[in-house]
């Protein structure tokens, strides 16, 4: 599995990229490789101020569907409108193309309770 040292992760396995007072949201490498063939993403909360944990959206595979949650409290200015057309680019490029939400953090002190790329590792090696 592939987790970029240069990300943050949480436990419901999305990644996080800081980039000053914003951040691209997306789902991690293991998680779109559990999921399988992602059809559909669904985001109808931007504009909105979401806290830490809050589901922002949705994730359907084929064999399932799931809520993506925020790392992060922040508004979420911006969908991946790319995934609309073409969502599994998610399964393609996690980490680039595939990117789902982008957010203005609110509280750049919750960055602290995201785990490094050891530590998941750690977590989906378990």
């Amino acid at each position: 599995m592939n987790v970029p040292n240069n990300l943050k992760y949480t436990k419901d396995h999305e990644w996080l990229k800081i980039d000053g007072e914003f951040a691209f949201i997306g789902v991690t490498d293991y998680a779109q490789h559990e999921l399988g063939d992602i059809v559909f993403i669904e985001v109808e909360t931007v504009g909105e101020s979401l806290a830490k944990e809050e589901a922002f959206g949705t994730i359907e595979a084929v064999k399932t569907v799931s809520d993506m949650f925020m790392p992060v409290g922040g508004e979420v200015l911006e969908f991946n409108e790319e995934l609309s057309a073409t969502p599994e680019l998610i399964n393609k490029d996690p980490y680039g193309q595939g990117w789902v939400v982008r957010i203005r953090v609110s509280d750049p002190a919750e960055l602290e309770d995201l785990l490094d790329a050891t530590a998941y590792k750690a977590l989906i090696e378990s």
